[in-house]
């Protein structure tokens, strides 16, 4: 296996990975759930989930998949309503599900081209890995609300035995 291969591998299991996290998250969250706020400083999972879409798009769909980039960042943290839990989960899983297939067909070239995104420079390798590491922060962050509003773990790795020791 080529160490694109490889990487193209890795980069679309972590984006699915993360879209079967979030859509456990969203199975224990209300409809309330969505916009609740701890504080003005902070945000709900509904501004989070618009803002992994933006980011997402402007990075892996734009730069990666050359689609127009129309991301309106300051609207994914100034809304406060209009997005039921359905739709939410509807666009992040379309978003990721569009990734996913970007990635897959992404040239070697591509991947190794540099580019401008969001003011900075990164080849395609920079633009997926920013991706996948920008996702699983937040889908972190939505962990937490999760615990915070329902008091109880997550459970995001309960199909694994995360206590088994690496071999080799």
């Amino acid at each position: 296996m080529t160490p694109l291969i490889e990487f193209r591998a890795q980069i679309i299991f972590r984006l699915e990975e993360k879209k079967n996290h979030l859509e456990r998250c969203f199975n224990q969250l209300d409809e309330g759930d969505m916009w609740w706020r701890p504080n003005e400083a902070s945000n709900s999972v509904a501004n989070i989930i618009l803002h992994l879409a933006g980011n997402l798009g402007q990075y892996v769909l734009s730069s990666l998949g050359q689609q127009p980039d129309t991301r309106e960042r300051d609207a994914e943290f100034d809304t406060r309503d209009g997005w039921t839990k359905e739709l939410l989960l509807t666009l992040i899983c379309t978003t990721l599900e569009q990734c996913v297939e970007v990635v897959q067909q992404c040239a070697d070239e591509e991947l190794l081209r540099e580019r401008s995104v969001q003011g900075f420079s990164f080849t395609g390798i920079g633009v997926a890995l920013h991706a996948v590491e920008h996702l699983s922060y937040h889908v972190g962050q939505i962990a937490y609300i999760v615990k915070l509003r329902k008091d109880r773990q997550v459970g995001l790795y309960d199909d694994f035995d995360l206590n088994q020791l690496n071999e080799g």
